[in-house]
């Protein structure tokens, strides 16, 4: 305890989106890794995932992590924003906590980054908007596995747009030790076909930089990715796609899915 304040956030949503035991939530993390194809196209820059629980999305998020296994030893810092479930926020929201704990133990939030900042109106900071935020924690266990010394800047992305979104990724984007990670499902709740028709063209908006496009029926993480994607193509780099499936390919019935993609950045020159 800090002046009355916690310092780590606790793992909220362990033993209901992933599993509590560390045995168990390491083997599912090293499965869903392992399922991925070699890669051939260097580091990503950024990633998107899915934020599902992990019988549902996580061997889709697995396949774009494995992405940065090899990379391990050079990521010190990983910025993760996702949408807002459960909160009201206003512009993004950072957390004052110093820690965010998982089964597997804590990872270290970047306080520095965080407080670099605060000359953006649309940072605020507000614990309450990450207590129980199931996108930002699910990826946590996989940053653990494939960037263990990367310190975690997280920020829950409420009611702003994509070019509040871009100033913030555009402060970290230089930083070859930084990866940018957005957490985003996709449709939700219609048949399979119709649902793979939807993320079909948002899978093409996204392939296209298309970010104005985008909407949360279509994506509920539609504001980060829709400004990691205008930087992206400022900055003149590519995207390819990872994985696209919804949960009536892997865990659930096909009358009311959602939708899951992953893709992955790079920049320029790789």
């Amino acid at each position: 305890m800090a002046h009355g304040t916690a310092t780590t956030r606790p793992a909220a949503l362990a033993g209901t989106f992933y599993p509590a035991d560390p045995d168990e939530l390491r083997a599912a993390i090293a499965g869903f890794l392992a399922g991925a194809g070699p890669h051939v196209h260097g580091f990503p820059k950024a990633l998107i995932v899915p934020h599902a629980g992990y019988i549902y999305s996580g061997a889709v998020a697995g396949k774009a992590y494995a992405l940065l296994k090899d990379r391990a030893a050079g990521i010190r810092r990983v910025v993760l924003l996702g949408p807002t479930h459960r909160v009201y926020v206003r512009g993004l929201a950072a957390p004052k906590s110093a820690r965010f704990a998982t089964p597997l133990g804590d990872v270290a939030i970047d306080r520095a980054a965080l407080e670099s900042l605060k000359d953006l109106p649309q940072i605020v900071f507000n614990d309450d908007a990450h207590a129980m935020e199931h996108a930002l924690e699910v990826q946590l266990p996989f940053l653990q596995r494939v960037a263990p010394d990367a310190a975690l800047m997280p920020l829950a992305v409420g009611d702003t747009n994509p070019r509040a979104v871009a100033e913030v990724l555009a402060r970290f984007w230089a930083d070859p030790e930084t990866v940018i990670v957005i957490s985003s499902d996709l449709s939700h709740f219609h048949s399979y076909d119709d649902a793979k028709r939807r993320d079909s063209a948002t899978a093409t908006s996204i392939e296209h930089f298309a970010g104005d496009e985008l909407s949360g029926d279509r994506a509920c993480g539609f504001l980060p990715i829709a400004g990691l994607l205008a930087l992206a193509k400022k900055n003149g780099a590519r995207i390819e796609r990872v994985d696209l499936r919804n949960s009536g390919d892997t865990a659930g019935p096909r009358d009311r899915v959602v939708g899951y993609g992953a893709w992955a950045i790079y920049e320029a020159s790789t």
